[in-house]
C-alpha cells in the first residue's frame, strides 16, 4: 500500500510514557505528527510531550476506564481538532507458574492489554470514523505462539488479536483501517524487569534462535511507523515474525512437548517466584491501584 504523509496527522499514543510508546511518539512527531500522549505516568508524560519536534499534548488516564478514555477522545478532538491515528500501546506483563501466581496481577494483564485496548478502540471509533483514520494495536509473538509461565499475557494478546482482526471486518466499508503489530522480544523496561528474575531469564534464553534475542527497540519502532504510514494490517517489529504465522497451527502442540521438558528441569526453583507485574510501568500501575483504591475507601 502507498504511504499516507504524517505531516499534520493527529495521532494518539497510549502507554506512551516510556518504551514503545515513548519511541513511537518520538518518531510520529519528527514526521510530523501532532501527538497526544495518554497514561498513567504524568510527569514522564509530561517530559515525553516536552521533547517532541511538534505540537503535542498529554492526558493522564486509565486505559481501562471507559469514562475516563472517553474523556481523552473528547479533549483530544477539541485540542487537535481531529484524531487520525490511534496506537493502543498501553501493555502490562506478569511472569511465572499459573497456580502460584497472584489473581489481581492476573487479571490486571488481561484488563489493561485486552480490555484497555477495546475500551481505547470504543472511545476513539467516532473520531477514527470521521477522518476515515488508521487505528494499530500492539499484539505481540505471545499472540503467536503460547508458552509456559506467560499465561496472563499470551492469552491477553492472543485476546487482542482477535480483537483487532474482528474489528477491521466491522469497520472497514466506513474508511477506518485496522492493524496488528507484533514484537519479539525488545529492549524495553518491561522486559528487562522480566529479565531480572533468574528462572525467566534462563527460559527465555532456552528458546530456540531467533526467538531467544533481546532485540533493539529502535528498528522495531521504525517498523511500526512505516506500518502506520502504509496503514498495514499487519506490522512486524522484527523481520522473522512474518514467517511465524505460516506455522501458528503447529506451534501449541510443540510448545506442549517441549514445554513440559522445560518446566521439569525448572520445577524445583519454581517456589518464591515474584508474582506481580513486571517492569518500571507495572510498578506504575500498581501506584495508581493502590491510590485509587485508597480515594475510594
Amino acid at each position: 500500500m502507498s504511504r499516507v504523509s504524517l505531516e499534520g496527522q493527529v495521532a494518539v499514543v497510549t502507554g506512551a510514557a516510556r518504551g514503545v510508546g515513548e519511541l513511537l511518539a518520538r518518531k510520529l512527531s519528527a514526521r510530523g505528527a501532532k501527538v497526544a500522549l495518554v497514561g498513567l505516568e504524568p510527569d514522564e508524560l509530561k517530559q515525553v510531550s516536552e521533547r517532541l519536534h511538534g505540537d503535542s499534548a498529554h492526558w493522564h488516564a486509565d486505559v481501562t476506564d471507559h469514562e475516563a478514555m472517553a474523556r481523552v477522545a473528547a479533549e483530544v478532538g477539541q485540542r487537535f481538532g481531529k484524531v487520525d491515528i490511534v496506537v493502543a500501546n498501553a501493555g502490562v506483563a506478569t511472569g511465572g507458574p499459573f497456580a502460584e501466581s497472584d489473581p489481581e496481577s492476573w487479571r490486571r494483564v488481561i484488563e489493561v492489554n485486552l480490555i484497555g485496548s477495546a475500551v481505547t478502540g470504543r472511545a476513539f471509533l467516532p473520531a477514527l470514523t470521521r477522518s476515515r483514520g488508521y487505528l494499530l494495536q500492539i499484539a505481540s509473538l505471545a499472540a503467536i505462539t503460547p508458552a509456559p509461565m506467560m499465561t496472563a499475557y499470551c492469552a491477553s494478546k492472543a485476546g487482542v488479536e482477535a480483537y483487532a482482526h474482528s474489528l477491521r471486518a466491522e469497520v472497514g466499508h466506513r474508511g477506518v483501517r485496522v492493524g496488528v503489530a507484533y514484537l519479539s522480544w525488545t529492549d524495553t523496561d518491561m522486559v528487562r524487569g522480566a529479565d531480572q528474575d533468574e528462572v525467566m531469564r534462563e527460559l527465555r534464553q532456552r528458546l530456540p534462535w531467533p526467538a531467544n534475542k533481546t532485540y533493539p527497540l529502535g528498528p522495531a519502532v521504525d517498523r511500526i511507523v512505516d506500518g502506520v504510514e502504509r496503514r498495514s494490517a499487519h506490522v512486524y517489529g522484527q523481520w522473522w515474525l512474518r514467517g511465524m504465522q505460516g506455522v501458528r497451527g503447529g506451534l501449541p502442540g510443540v510448545i506442549g512437548t517441549v514445554g513440559q521438558r522445560e518446566m521439569r528441569r525448572f520445577a524445583d526453583r519454581l517456589t518464591g517466584m515474584r508474582t506481580g507485574l513486571v517492569g518500571a510501568g507495572g510498578a506504575a500501575d500498581e501506584q495508581h491501584r493502590t491510590a485509587s483504591n485508597t480515594q475510594r475507601h
